[in-house]
């Protein structure tokens, strides 16, 4: 009788053994060939119970730099190809900056499908940044609230780092996927247009795109340089700066702005963008406010709020700024991307390139398979031979119905029809001519 309890111990002991082994194994396969079902209801919840918020974003750009990714077997198709900003980017899905700060990453991830990858935000000296605590996940929410405040390894060692690896981002970029990088100031700079001239004059050159960061809520008085003569002052100088880099090409220069701004703000933004000639917008940095929908109890911490809350307010503000420039100037539309859906949202509103990272922190890396499967989908169902095509739909869907809406104003033979649509060669960004 003992003897017969003893070996039914052993055995279920066995069998234990052999599930936990098993299941084991299936975890560590559906990890591997990235599941995307698994990671955004098993893995990453795990992850989110046992590790901190930036532990784990510290984690994630440490195993994505080893190349510890999950495979990736598409291939992106010929419909989400974009070519704009002067080069041609294979899918219009990238890694928004903040993620990695300090060029770690860039290789892994590009395996991980991403079309464009932005590093950053880099200050000219390093700094700490704000005493941690200082990343909040709000699960309820699907969003993350952040005050890192440029925590940055100086523009030196990112400058070593991606100078050991600038042959291979030159082919990289020739076959589609070009490298950003997004310049801040340092928090105690009083000559605030110096740090963005020392990251210009530094990494101007490693670039294929530059941004010029003066939305982060987290750096006392940056968000004022949105203001119209302090961003005109700045930017003028930056671009005397970049014109001034001694390579074979001029680097294109961006400004990414928040979404916490009023109509006039937009306005002065787009006129000074214009004016002065700055090849395009990132639209937007996270935002200060804090809308009644949010449940989780982190909702109170200070910082950006980005992810799902922020994605309409994003969206209408690539809308707006589209308008205002008149679909001249190439729009990078970030905020809430988790999706295809999310993001054709995005291009329909203005922009020809798109950027996520929150999504990463719920999704795990297959997300950007994901995204770009289902944007491949919608862009056949809509009838958009390529994401070009889709850019601004929104605005000339209004404009034909203004059309319809008023028969009575009919053009005259040979007069001027304000609702036509025209490419703008230069960016490849559709415009409707006002």
């Amino acid at each position: 009788m003992w003897y017969m309890a003893g070996h039914l111990k052993k055995q279920l002991k066995e069998a234990v053994g052999i599930i936990g082994t098993g299941t084991a194994l299936f975890a560590s396969y559906l990890t591997a060939v990235g599941d995307e079902h698994f990671y955004a209801s098993r893995l990453m919840p795990l992850l989110q119970r046992v590790v901190g918020a930036e532990t784990a974003h510290v984690m994630a750009v440490r195993f994505i730099s080893w190349g510890l990714v999950p495979l990736n077997r598409y291939k992106d198709p010929a419909s989400l190809e974009v070519n704009v900003l002067g080069q041609t980017f294979r899918n219009p899905v990238g890694i928004a900056a903040g993620f990695d700060k300090h060029g770690e990453a860039v290789d892994g991830l590009y395996k991980l499908g991403f079309g464009f990858v932005e590093v950053g935000t880099v200050t000219p000296k390093p700094q700490p940044g704000n005493p941690k605590p200082r990343v909040f996940r709000l699960p309820s929410d699907e969003a993350v609230i952040n005050r890192y405040g440029f925590n940055s390894c100086g523009v030196s060692e990112v400058l070593e780092r991606l100078k050991a690896r600038q042959t291979q981002q030159i082919e990289l970029t020739k076959v589609g996927l070009p490298l950003g990088i997004n310049l801040g100031k340092n928090k105690l700079t009083e000559d605030t247009a110096s740090d963005y001239l020392v990251g210009i004059q530094t990494l101007g050159l490693l670039a294929d795109y530059l941004v010029v960061n003066v939305s982060s809520p987290n750096t006392p008085g940056l968000r004022n340089l949105q203001a119209k003569e302090e961003l005109r002052h700045l930017l003028a100088k930056v671009l005397r700066e970049r014109d001034g880099l001694q390579g074979s090409r001029k680097v294109p220069v961006l400004v990414k702005i928040a979404p916490d701004l009023t109509a006039q703000d937009k306005q002065d933004i787009a006129e000074v963008v214009i004016e002065l000639g700055v090849d395009g917008i990132i639209v937007s940095n996270t935002t200060v406010s804090r809308p009644a929908s949010l449940k989780d109890s982190a909702r109170t911490e200070t910082g950006g709020l980005s992810g799902q809350p922020l994605k309409a307010m994003a969206t209408e503000v690539v809308r707006d700024m589209y308008r205002m420039t008149a679909g001249k100037i190439p729009i990078v539309g970030v905020g809430g991307v988790a999706s295809g859906q999310d993001a054709l949202d995005k291009i329909r509103a203005g922009a020809s390139l798109v950027q996520l990272y929150t999504a990463l922190v719920y999704q795990g890396p297959p997300v950007v398979t994901k995204i770009k499967k289902e944007l491949e989908q919608l862009l056949q169902e809509q009838g958009f031979a390529s994401v070009s095509e889709a850019v601004g739909a929104d605005h000339r869907s209004v404009d034909s119905a203004a059309v319809t809406a008023a028969p009575s104003e009919v053009a005259t033979p040979g007069a001027q029809n304000p609702d036509k649509e025209e490419t703008d060669k230069s960016t490849g960004v559709s415009a409707v001519v006002i």
